[in-house]
């Protein structure tokens, strides 16, 4: 209902009031599930954290570059009937000046994630550089993908997060671009 009212009068326009009265819930029991109206956009980030990091070890016996590719396309798999929620959410997320200062606290703790799990098959500490690098090149693989689904709206999200983590573990091709 959040996001059907976000994508109908605009997020800034929405008001935390008008979500609690499209759902019957007042204010307060409103914020004893979401601290803000921010993660109402988001939805449950919990759960897509712990999505992503099942699929990434569901990896274990892979190349790195192959667990990474399979992981984050594997935690993006969604029932046909719950992809328009998703395309109108990420519509949002990438569209919404508002949303962008949040978006950064989220890309981070996606990034950590990445970093955590990449530490612990390399060895090294997620801070490290490398565990560091391969979080920030997958969010920004990721990031591009759906950017691209949500612009596009009728490529398949899956094909286009793997071709970009193919391209990522293969160094985009030959020296030569090719």
């Amino acid at each position: 209902m959040a996001l059907e009212l976000f994508a109908t009068r605009g997020f800034e326009a929405t008001t935390v009031d008008d979500i609690a009265a499209a759902v019957g819930v007042g204010r307060r029991t409103l914020f004893r599930y979401f601290e803000s109206k921010n993660d109402i956009a988001w939805g449950d980030f919990d759960w897509v954290m712990e999505r992503l990091r099942e699929a990434l070890d569901a990896g274990a016996g892979l190349a790195l570059t192959e667990a990474l590719r399979h992981g984050v396309v594997e935690s993006n798999r969604y029932p046909d009937e719950q992809l328009p929620g998703l395309r109108t959410r990420m519509t949002l997320i990438t569209g919404s000046a508002a949303l962008q200062a949040h978006s950064a606290l989220r890309y981070a703790e996606w990034r950590g994630v990445v970093a955590e799990w990449a530490a612990g098959r390399l060895g090294e500490a997620p801070g490290d550089l490398r565990p560091r690098v391969i979080g920030y090149a997958a969010l920004g693989s990721a990031m591009a993908s759906f950017e691209r689904w949500v612009a596009s709206g009728d490529e398949d999200l899956l094909e286009l997060l793997d071709a970009a983590f193919v391209d990522l573990a293969t160094g985009f091709g030959t020296a030569d671009g090719r």
